[in-house]
């Protein structure tokens, strides 16, 4: 994201790292919710891994909840949430990469149910949004 175009210049530079955080934010508690649909984690990262064009019914539920919040707390044009929306099913795919290839422990499917499972009892988020708000910059 930080390499589009449309959402550098429209962001100012101060708001870009809040950004990064609130869709690191939104997209743990997208899977969250997803998780249980898609038969636990196994079922969410191979789904993800599917979700090639926008359109998948995960991609979907996470990014109507995303660009919402983007636009209510950043007060961000459609143009910048369309083009955020655009890269959020690579951003979601490069993200059940990471978490399921063995030689990247930055994000696993035991931390990624680790953090589901602190967001459900009220728990401050345990995954590491560094590294999602990594994957973020890439876009």
């Amino acid at each position: 994201l930080g390499s589009n175009p449309q959402v550098t210049s429209n962001l100012p530079a101060d708001q870009q790292d809040a950004l990064h955080k609130e869709v690191a934010s939104q997209l743990t508690q997208g899977l969250a919710t997803q998780a249980p649909q898609q038969g636990g984690i196994g079922g969410l990262l191979q789904s993800l891994q599917n979700a090639a064009t926008s359109g998948s019914p995960v991609t979907g539920a996470i990014e109507g909840g995303l660009i919402s919040s983007l636009a209510n707390k950043f007060g961000l044009p459609p143009s910048v949430t369309g083009a955020i929306a655009g890269a959020l099913p690579g951003l979601l795919q490069k993200f059940a990469h990471k978490a399921n290839d063995p030689n990247d422990q930055s994000i696993t499917p035991d931390s990624i149910s680790k953090s589901i499972s602190n967001l459900n009892t009220g728990s401050v988020p345990n995954l590491n949004t560094g590294s999602l708000s990594n994957l973020t910059n890439q876009n």
